[in-house]
């Protein structure tokens, strides 16, 4: 009897996306606009893509330096799924279906072997930065004869903008343009003011007047900026910083009388907030003329909109000089891409059960306009520089990079037919990535500006940050802090810069108290000793510890220290200019994150008792680069094709031990 009822369940819910995804193709206008011509993807085979893994990203290959470097953990836990909280399900144990993605790269193939399987690592630009550089010198181009800081202060958002069709008040511009779903965010209405929202002097981009500014931005756009804790994905060390932008539809804005009402809209958006991080007192239902629409749990309301321009970085960007940079948090003028997202269709993954991917689905998209659905109700959108460094629709693989990140797991055989791939990762809530990690109070509802970024003065080598350290909710500790106890690095790649090295090197020394000096990573790497890597690494995550717990990573004002979080001014451009050699060959396909050489954890240091092979069986050789791990090979199991190497995180170690293995991290701040 059990079995009939889910089945019903089952098939009421396919029943129930389906007539939602065949509205999502012909939706009305708001207000008496005329209707919209629909929205037309095509269902995309990822076997015909240049990465037909795209929705893998470029650090879930990275090695973990035998269990010392858990980044895993940032994508991969069971703990907001635990809490029935967003669109997740369990990614580290809880759920068979999905199993162990901290403990090992069981990457799931599809169509194998007459596809690739994703054990073959597809990042070529992460792998072999060599190669960008080959191609641009048969070019003719030198990327050394760029001049980086003039790039990055140009501006590219506004040409982009200025050819979205349609009414700025509607998501949807209307005809038929690559333009058509670029977000209607004017940068001449930036930076947001002081309390967060965007407003404009140009009644055709606003939505209601208020009054209560007097400096001609009067007209609220319905966009509100937020500041958020940064991820080691976007952050200044990694070259490339956000902003986040949210909007929510016109009912949400107007009281119960039907009139807009700014202090009704910021009840609503408080309420969003409050919901997707936890925080909810009871209320069941949001306000005024949208009183009638329930509350469900991490989910945000149909029709809301996030945008996501991905700048360069600027260390002399602090929101102070204009002429550099209107945005603060060392966000360049120049942008490297416009991200966008709609709430399109609601989804309640309770209705599905433990999710099994289903790895041939297609992607559903646009070929041509820059949009993507991400199999869990949203619509994914971005715009990402041509050769001349302006701005143009993605195409469907680039595409599914995003996916790869801001989706859901579900069980997409139960859904009906035509179903579409759905990527995700266990630390969303419903998708999204920014919102749940808002700082409190004020102070979130601002420009994203980098824990306080403000630019170095007096010939000072580093700027300083002035927002005390987050707390995680769950830890009890500070994030920052909990993240370099446990990645050992400063990005999600687990690489450790030269001047962040430096900096330790100097700080943590035996005659200032530690229990040893901070060891040489890199001689042991140049010298291809695995034992050495091993017994190096593990020292530095002691030590790192160590360092960590006395506070000596913060300013006596609470602040991270900037030396940990901002690069020096010659790398940031150097990272600017490896980055433009993506732009210049075109491939972002191959990877974004381009290092200066190889990073070491992507490089074979394995010690017998560890070690893997080829697919093929060919042995590897300490140093080199890991191209390739072996899959389950036997046609009768299960795992047939999936990738079976341990990452070395210990399962059975306790945190509290010491352990790397965390399966219960939440991503939620205090």
């Amino acid at each position: 009897m059990a079995l009939q009822k889910n089945q019903w369940q089952l098939l009421r819910s396919a029943a129930l996306a389906a007539v939602l995804a065949g509205a999502l193709f012909g939706v009305q206008a708001q207000g008496n606009t005329p209707a919209r011509p629909p929205l037309r993807g095509d269902f995309i085979s990822r076997a015909t893509f240049p990465n037909q893994h795209a929705h893998i990203p470029a650090q879930c290959y990275a090695e973990t330096s035998f269990g010392t470097q858990n980044a895993c953990q940032y994508c991969h836990t069971n703990g907001v799924a635990q809490l029935d909280l967003g669109n997740n399900n369990p990614q580290a144990g809880d759920n068979p279906n999905i199993g162990n993605l901290q403990a090992e790269y069981a990457f799931g193939a599809y169509d194998y072997p007459r596809v690739q399987n994703p054990s073959v690592n597809p990042w070529d630009n992460v792998l072999h930065p060599e190669v960008l550089q080959q191609l641009l010198s048969a070019e003719g181009q030198r990327p050394a004869g760029w001049d980086m800081q003039a790039y990055i202060r140009q501006d590219n958002w506004r040409a982009a903008y200025a050819q979205r069709p349609g009414p700025a008040q509607d998501w949807d511009g209307g005809s038929d343009s690559p333009y058509r779903l670029f977000p209607s965010l004017s940068p001449d209405d930036l930076p947001a003011q002081a309390d967060g929202y965007v407003r404009s002097a140009a009644q055709t981009r606003g939505v209601f007047r208020d009054d209560q500014f007097h400096n001609g931005h009067s007209w609220v756009t319905g966009w509100r900026a937020i500041n958020f804790m940064p991820y080691g994905i976007f952050t200044p060390q990694t070259g490339s910083v956000s902003g986040v932008y949210i909007r929510l539809p016109q009912p949400f804005m107007k009281d119960a009388a039907g009139r807009f009402d700014l202090a009704t809209y910021s009840r609503n958006l408080d309420l969003v907030q409050r919901n997707v991080q936890d925080r909810l007192s009871g209320e069941t239902a949001y306000v005024g003329a949208a009183s009638g629409i329930q509350i469900v749990r991490g989910q945000y309301p149909l029709g809301t909109e996030f945008a996501h321009p991905l700048h360069y970085v600027d260390l002399q960007a602090d929101g102070s000089d204009k002429t550099i940079s209107p945005f603060p948090g060392t966000r360049a003028h120049r942008v490297k891409e416009i991200r966008w997202m709609y709430k399109s269709r609601e989804w309640h993954p309770d209705e599905f059960g433990l999710a099994i991917k289903e790895e041939s689905a297609p992607v559903y998209a646009s070929r041509s306009q820059g949009w993507i659905d991400n199999g869990v109700g949203w619509l994914l959108g971005g715009w990402i520089e041509d050769k001349t460094g302006n701005l143009r629709a993605q195409t469907p693989s680039e595409l599914t990079q995003c996916a790869a990140c801001h989706s859901g797991n579900v069980r997409q055989s139960d859904i009906g037919q035509n179903s579409t791939f759905t990527s995700g990762t266990g630390n969303t809530i419903d998708s999204t990535w920014a919102m749940p990690r808002q700082l409190s109070g004020a102070a979130g509802w601002h420009e994203m500006d980098y824990l306080g970024y403000k630019a170095p003065k007096n010939g000072a080598a580093f700027g300083t940050l002035s927002t005390p350290e987050p707390v995680n909710r769950g830890k009890n500790v500070g994030e920052y802090r909990y993240f370099l106890d446990h990645v050992v690095g400063v990005s999600l790649f687990g690489n450790m810069p030269a001047s962040v090295d430096h900096f330790l090197n100097a700080q943590i020394t035996e005659k200032g108290g530690y229990s040893a000096d901070w060891p040489a990573l890199d001689t042991e790497v140049k010298g291809k000793n695995p034992a050495g890597v091993k017994a190096a690494q593990q020292l530095r995550q002691k030590l790192m510890r160590e360092f960590t717990a006395r506070g000596a990573y913060l300013n006596p004002d609470g602040a991270v220290r900037s030396e940990l979080f901002v690069p020096t001014q010659p790398d940031a451009l150097e990272t600017a200019r490896r980055y433009r050699s993506v732009v210049a060959t075109q491939r972002y396909d191959f990877g974004k994150d381009i290092f200066p050489e190889t990073p070491f954890t992507y490089r074979y240091f394995r010690t017998p008792d560890t070690a893997f092979t080829h697919q093929n069986g060919q042995a590897y050789q300490p140093g080199e680069v890991i191209t390739d791990r072996p899959v389950d090979e036997t046609p009768r199991n299960l795992t047939y094709g999936l990738g079976l190497t341990p990452t070395l995180i210990d399962e059975k170690k306790p945190e509290a031990q010491g352990g790397n293995f965390v399966p219960d991290y939440v991503p939620l701040l205090k």
